[in-house]
C-alpha cells in the first residue's frame, strides 16, 4: 500500500522498534508515528464515537485530527506530529475518550 522512497542518509538511519497493540514494528529514527505505522500496513488508526467508522490520517500535517492515537497511555495524540521513540506503546483510539 505505502512505499518508502530510498534516501540517501537511508544507510546511516538508527532503526526503532515501536509497538502497536502488542505486535513489534521496526521503523526508522525521524518518522512520525502515522508514517510508521503506514509504512507498516496499519491504516485504521481510530474510530468514530457514533458509528465506530475507521479513520487513517488523512493531512499528515496536524490539521484534520483524524489520526488520533494513545501514545505511552496518553489518549488524542495527533501521530502525525509526534516521532516515534524506541520502545514507544501505541494504540488506536476506540470512540470518544475523555480530554486530558
Amino acid at each position: 500500500m505505502f512505499k518508502r522512497l530510498s534516501m540517501a542518509d537511508e544507510a546511516t538511519s538508527k532503526n526503532v522498534t515501536v509497538v502497536f497493540e502488542g505486535q513489534q514494528i521496526d521503523t526508522r529514527e525521524g518518522d512520525t508515528v502515522a508514517a510508521a505505522l503506514l509504512a507498516a500496513g496499519i491504516t485504521t488508526f481510530r474510530s468514530t464515537p457514533i458509528s465506530s467508522s475507521p479513520r487513517s490520517p488523512y493531512c499528515m500535517m496536524g490539521v484534520c485530527f483524524e489520526c488520533l492515537l494513545e501514545i505511552d497511555g496518553v489518549p488524542n495524540v495527533q501521530a502525525c506530529q509526534v516521532q516515534v521513540r524506541d520502545g514507544m506503546r501505541i494504540n488506536p483510539q476506540r470512540g470518544a475518550r475523555r480530554l486530558v
